[in-house]
């Protein structure tokens, strides 16, 4: 075996005549300038010695090539470019085999559909991600994987940025064989086995033919999602031309659209979404801070909210004692928790053998005791600062000093809470959003007396949930209901002011959220922040503008879906504009001398944009927020804020 080196991130072997190419540019083998210059120089080298009868490409560690170098986003491209790279590998004269040792992202899959035959280690993931950050893949990716897949599969894969794993990439066609054992060794037998045969490349084969109605239903399905994204639809387009245009014009095509949409607003505010989420749960200080040590978490309360917490805490390995107030209740959060696995076998995120997995790790009790084995106790109560107070000065005499109290509250003041307890340095907040085993978002509230390495292992606890978290500091309703209070507010003011709830939801739909303020008011219930609002009036300025329509509505049963009716009704369950709310509008506005004026759509998003980056800068301002993408994250993960748009302050900045 004799090695070669042909930049700093490219080395390769001599192997039994087939030379062994190893990316190794951590941590996830990016394709930098200097991969692809190293890449160029191996097959030149490869093609010329005439030891090397075959190509194998691999990656070093846990990835093949997770996509494109981010330090290079935004900056002038650098030769050789991905395509020309690409290009040689799938002329080269002699057989290349890709062994995907792991994941295969972006131009990572780009990269393996241009070598002749593709081996996958069984935990590889492979995809084509490119739409999460506004462009569609710009090195052949729509081209050639439907050459493999067929257009449909290409369009599920492709439009919706789906990542397939080892075994559904072999049964689509991406890839010609799962590793049984050692992924090098078969994949260099596999390259010595090509050599006899012609080789086979990707670009060169024809889309195969399939039923128009699959087609168009896996187009359809796409675009209902891309809620009216570019790049979806254009990945949609570039597929379907696969079928029609020689590889030449459809590569130039994708290259044309690559271009066009990377230079796009949709992309600048999705490359600040990624880089947001690179910096979220940072915070300074911490690195040096070693956390502690959970194996076992404690859940008082196993209603909506504590089960989804509880499935969360399964799915990250934990072992979780669920604790109710009764033997019944406690089988009936057994039974709430039990049907949340068995949903996610129904819908495949799950198999039976996890399920059963979760189940073994999972005690749920009457008796409060038993969270002296806990490590972390989640409380998940009914939101009363009495009932949560009284909870946690029990729980000073059940758990060991050492274990961390996380309060799950939404608009409590968790400093008052930590203060009620004998060690107020171990309490934090962990704000769920519901439901806690779907939504990605975790609110890590960071106390006034919050120790260093509770935070610390609050963000790791978060992460091994597979949750977003962001720091908050400590103020009524933290980041995302602090933000969402002022966009209630100036919504409420412009229907005041002559805008109707229908034209306000219409407004903000047609920007990209999936449902407009008073359609979601509706579905989350009214009643909850009518109870909100008459806690707060004996303190309420007087001189604060106030609207009292979601009052009244409130005063006549309207409660939201769940009663049928709200700010819209619900006949046959479908929300329909109501007259009688149009006419207590009316009657409201009558009563303080309003004369209604109209409201372009245009008015009303650049109104509740300017109200929630408002509102934003003051958590800035306070220390509340560390940084304005966090806010970001917030509405976009927790409230429907479209990531195509960037979040509140990012698309403000840009107006």
């Amino acid at each position: 075996m004799s090695a070669s080196r042909f930049s700093d991130t490219i080395s390769a072997a001599l192997t039994n005549g087939i030379l062994v190419v190893t990316i190794d540019n951590a941590p996830v083998n990016a394709l930098s300038a200097d991969v692809r210059a190293g890449l160029m120089a191996a097959f030149g080298h490869a093609e010329n010695d005439g030891n090397v009868a075959g190509v194998v490409l691999t990656g070093a560690g846990n990835s093949f090539i997770g996509g494109a170098d981010i330090k290079e986003f935004g900056k002038p491209p650098v030769e050789p470019f991905l395509p020309d790279v690409i290009a040689r590998i799938e002329a080269f004269p002699k057989p290349v085999v890709a062994a995907i040792n792991g994941a295969a992202l972006g131009g990572g899959l780009e990269v393996a559909l241009a070598c002749h035959r593709r081996l996958a280690a069984p935990a590889a993931k492979l995809g084509l991600p490119e739409v999460k950050l506004g462009i569609v893949p710009g090195a052949g990716g729509t081209q050639r994987l439907p050459r493999l897949t067929g257009i449909a599969a290409a369009i599920d894969m492709i439009a919706n940025g789906r990542i397939v794993s080892t075994a559904e990439a072999l049964k689509l066609g991406i890839i010609d064989a799962a590793a049984s054992g050692e992924l090098i060794a078969e994949a260099v037998a596999d390259a010595k086995a090509a050599i006899a045969s012609p080789i086979r490349r990707t670009g060169s084969l024809t889309v195969q033919p399939e039923a128009p109605e699959a087609v168009d239903k896996a187009a359809a399905d796409a675009l209902r999602k891309a809620r009216g994204q570019r790049a979806p639809a254009e990945a949609v387009r570039l597929i379907r031309l696969a079928a029609t245009a020689s590889l030449s014009d459809g590569l130039a095509e994708e290259r044309r659209t690559f271009v066009e949409l990377r230079d796009s607003e949709e992309a600048a505010a999705l490359r600040h979404v990624f880089f947001a989420e690179r910096a979220a749960g940072k915070v300074e200080g911490l690195d040096a801070v070693t956390p502690r040590r959970i194996e076992t978490v404690g859940i008082v309360g196993t209603g909506l909210m504590g089960s989804g917490i509880a499935v969360s805490a399964l799915n990250g390995g934990y072992r979780v004692i669920g604790v109710e107030q009764t033997t019944e209740a406690a089988e009936k959060g057994r039974e709430r928790i039990t049907s949340l696995l068995d949903k996610a076998v129904q819908s495949g995120r799950l198999d039976a053998a996890g399920r059963d997995d979760r189940l073994s790790r999972l005690t749920v009790t009457a008796e409060m005791q038993e969270l002296a084995k806990a490590d972390m106790v989640i409380e998940a109560v009914f939101d009363d600062l009495s009932v949560k107070t009284e909870l946690f000065q029990r729980l000073d005499d059940i758990v060991r000093a050492d274990a961390i109290l996380a309060t799950n509250t939404s608009y409590l003041d968790p400093d008052t809470i930590a203060a009620s307890t004998r060690l107020p340095e171990r309490v934090v907040g962990l704000h769920f959003f519901s439901p806690a085993n779907i939504m990605r978002l975790l609110e890590v509230v960071n106390c006034k007396e919050t120790a260093p390495d509770v935070l610390a292992t609050a963000l790791v606890f978060a992460k091994r949930l597979g949750k977003l978290p962001i720091v908050s500091g400590v103020t009524e309703g933290f980041i995302g209901n602090r933000i969402f209070s002022a966009y209630r507010r100036e919504a409420e003011y412009m229907l005041e002011d002559g805008a109707l709830p229908q034209e306000i939801d219409a407004a903000l739909e047609a920007f990209g959220f999936p449902m407009g303020p008073f359609a979601v008011f509706d579905m989350a219930g009214l009643e909850i922040a009518w109870a909100r609002r008459k806690r707060q009036a004996a303190t309420r300025d007087p001189n604060e503008r106030y609207v009292v329509i979601a009052d009244r509505l409130c005063e006549a049963g309207r409660f939201g879906q769940k009663s049928g009716r709200g700010w819209y009704a619900y006949p046959d369950g479908k929300r329909t504009v109501d007259p009688a709310v149009t006419a207590m509008i009316e009657a409201a506005r009558a009563e303080k001398g309003i004369t209604p004026r109209h409201f372009p759509a245009d008015e009303i998003v650049a109104r509740l944009l300017k109200a929630m980056a408002g509102e934003g800068e003051a958590l800035l301002s306070e220390g509340i927020a560390a940084r304005a993408s966090d806010i970001d994250l917030v509405m976009i993960n927790g409230y429907g804020f479209p990531s195509s748009k960037g979040g509140p302050m990012f698309a403000a900045g840009r107006r």
